[in-house]
C-alpha cells in the first residue's frame, strides 16, 4: 500500500508534464516562440522558473545532505553567496539584457554576444556556443543520472531502465513544448519543491516531538550550528571552517549566476520588462527560504536519528528520500504525500535538465548551423531541426549517464563555475559598460574558461590559500582582461555606443 501511493503520485506528476507540453507545442510558431517563448512569459512564471531550474536536486539532497554531514557552516556561507547571487543578477542583469536582447534581436546568449558587440566574425557566437555545449551535456547527463538512482532505489528498478524512462518523459515535453513548456512546467515544480519541503519539515517535527528537541540536540554538538566551525561525528569535536579566504571561496558559488544561460533566457523572456521587479522579489524570497528550510532539514534528521525516529543514514544526501519512505508507512493517505515529496526531488531535477537541453539545443541548431554555418532553412523546418538537435543532445546524455557509478556528478559544479567565469563578467560589462568591445568580450571569454581548468588542475591541488573554487579567481581574470583588451583596442563604433546609451 505504501508503495502504490507513491507509484500514483509520481505517475501522475510524469503524466501531467507530458500533457503539458502537448498543451503548449501548438503555441510554437517560430523558432523564437520555441526558444524563448515569443517573450510571454509572466513575473511570477518567469520568478519560479528561473529559480526551479536553477536548484536541480542540490536543494532537496545536497543541502540537507551537508548539513546533516556536519553542520550549517558549509551550507550556510554557501547559500548566502547564492542567495545575494540572485539578488544582484535579477537587479543588475534581467531588465537590460530583457530591453537589450528584444532591441538586437537576439533569441539565445550566444545571439546577445554577437549582436550586442556586432562581432560579424562569428568568433564570439561560436566560442559561446562551444562553451554551453561542452558544458551543457555532461550537465544533462547527470540529471538523467540522478532520476534513474532514485526510481532504481526506491522500485528496485534495473538503473538503465529508469534512467532513459525518466529521461524519456523530460525529452518529451521539452521536445514538444519548446521553452513555454519548460518554463511552465518548471513554475509547477517550483511549486512542487516547495510542498515536498514543508511535508518533510511537518512529518519530522511530530516524529521528534517540536522545534525544541531539534534545537536542544543541535547546540549540543559543538561546532554544529556555529558559522565558523563545523562538527566532526567520528571526533566529537569542533573542526574550525578554514577562515575568511574559506568563506569567500564558498560564497563566490554566487557569482555563477552571472554566466548560466538557462537562468538569462528567463531574464529575456519576460513579457513585460517593467514587472521585473516583482519577478526579482519573489525569486529573492523564495531562494533564501528554500535553502533556509532545506538547511533546517538536514539538522531535524539529525535529531530524527538521535531520537530514533531514522535509522543512521548511510549516505546524507538521501535524508528526504528516507524521510519520504519513512512516511509513506502510515497509511495510503501518507504514501501519496510521500509521493508528492519525492515528486519534489524529480522537479529539482527535471526542471535544470529541460533548460540546460534548450539552451544546449538553440546553440546547436540556432548558432552554429543556421548563424555561423549559414543553413537556410524554413520556418517548419528550422522548428523540426530544433527538435531533432535537443533530442540528439539528450541521447548523449543518456549516453554519459548510462555507468551508475560514473562521477559524472563531479561535472556540475565545474560547469558552473565555467559558465560564472566565461559569461558572467562579460555580461556584467556588455550591459553597464558602454566601452567594452568585441575584443575585450572575445578575450575575457577565452581567459575566464582557459582559467578553470588552469586554476582547477594545476594551481587548486598545491592547496593552501590556492585551495579557493576556481570560480572566483577566474571570475576576476576574465573581468581584468575584458576591461584591459576593451581599453588597449578601438573604441566600440557610434551605432554600437548609441544602442547602449538608449538602454
Amino acid at each position: 500500500m505504501a508503495t502504490l501511493g507513491i507509484v500514483i503520485a509520481i505517475v501522475v506528476y510524469l503524466a501531467a508534464l507530458l500533457i503539458m507540453g502537448a498543451t503548449f507545442a501548438k503555441d510554437n510558431h517560430t523558432v523564437g516562440d520555441y526558444y524563448l517563448g515569443g517573450r510571454k512569459l509572466g513575473p511570477f512564471v518567469t520568478a519560479m522558473s528561473a529559480e526551479a531550474s536553477d536548484m536541480s536536486s542540490w536543494l532537496l539532497m545536497g543541502l540537507p545532505g551537508i548539513a546533516y554531514a556536519s553542520g550549517i557552516c558549509d551550507v550556510f556561507w554557501t547559500a548566502l553567496g547564492l542567495g545575494i547571487g540572485t539578488y544582484l543578477n535579477w537587479l543588475l542583469v534581467a531588465k537590460k539584457l530583457r530591453k537589450y536582447s528584444e532591441k538586437n534581436d537576439s533569441v539565445t546568449i550566444p545571439d546577445f554576444f554577437e549582436h550586442r558587440f556586432r562581432d560579424k566574425s562569428h568568433t564570439l557566437l561560436l566560442i559561446s556556443s562551444a562553451i554551453i555545449v561542452v558544458f551543457f551535456i555532461p550537465y544533462v547527463g547527470s540529471g538523467f543520472a540522478a532520476c534513474g538512482k532514485l526510481f532504481s532505489s526506491l522500485f528496485g528498478l534495473d538503473y538503465t531502465i529508469a534512467m532513459i524512462v525518466s529521461a524519456a518523459v523530460i525529452i518529451g515535453y521539452t521536445a514538444t513544448g519548446g521553452f513555454t513548456a519548460a518554463s511552465v512546467t518548471d513554475f509547477v515544480q517550483s511549486i512542487i519543491m516547495t510542498v515536498a519541503l514543508i511535508a518533510v519539515v511537518c512529518f519530522g517535527l511530530s516524529s521528534v516531538g517540536g522545534i525544541d528537541v531539534v534545537n536542544n540536540f543541535a547546540t549540543s554538538l559543538d561546532g554544529y550550528i556555529s558559522l565558523l566551525a563545523t562538527h566532526d561525528f567520528t571526533n566529537a569535536s569542533r573542526v574550525s571552517y578554514g577562515g575568511i579566504v574559506t568563506i569567500i571561496s564558498t560564497m563566490a558559488w554566487g557569482l555563477g549566476y552571472f554566466g548560466m544561460p538557462h537562468i538569462l533566457l528567463r531574464f529575456m523572456a519576460i513579457e513585460d520588462p517593467e514587472k521585473i521587479k516583482l519577478s526579482r522579489r519573489i525569486s529573492t524570497v523564495w531562494v533564501f527560504i528554500a535553502m533556509g528550510v532545506a538547511i533546517f532539514i538536514g539538522v531535524m534528521t539529525r535529531t530524527m536519528v538521535h531520537v530514533g525516529a531514522l535509522a543512521e543514514l548511510e549516505d546524507s544526501e538521501r535524508a528526504i528520500v528516507i524521510i519520504a519512505q519513512t512516511l509513506a508507512e502510515h497509511g495510503f493517505a501518507a504514501s501519496l504525500l510521500a509521493g508528492v515529496i519525492l515528486a519534489g526531488i524529480l522537479a529539482c531535477t527535471m526542471s535544470t535538465c529541460d533548460s540546460q537541453m534548450l539552451a544546449a539545443s538553440s546553440s546547436v541548431s540556432e548558432n552554429i548551423l543556421h548563424e555561423t554555418f549559414g543553413i537556410e532553412l524554413s520556418e517548419h523546418m528550422q522548428m523540426v531541426m530544433a527538435r531533432i538537435v535537443l533530442v540528439i543532445i539528450a541521447g548523449i546524455g543518456v549516453f554519459i549517464a548510462r555507468d551508475p557509478n560514473s562521477s559524472v556528478f563531479g561535472i556540475v559544479s565545474f560547469a558552473w563555475a565555467g559558465f560564472g567565469a566565461a559569461f558572467g563578467p562579460i555580461m556584467i560589462l556588455a550591459l553597464t559598460w558602454k566601452r567594452a568591445n568585441r575584443y575585450g568580450a572575445i578575450a575575457g571569454m577565452l581567459g575566464g574558461g582557459i582559467m578553470i581548468f588552469v586554476w582547477k588542475f594545476l594551481i587548486k591541488p598545491m592547496g593552501g590559500i590556492f585551495g579557493i573554487y576556481e570560480l572566483l579567481p577566474a571570475f576576476i581574470v576574465a573581468m581584468l582582461l575584458c576591461v584591459i583588451v576593451s581599453l588597449i583596442t578601438p573604441a566600440p563604433e557610434k551605432e554600437i555606443v548609441e544602442e547602449f546609451e538608449s538602454i
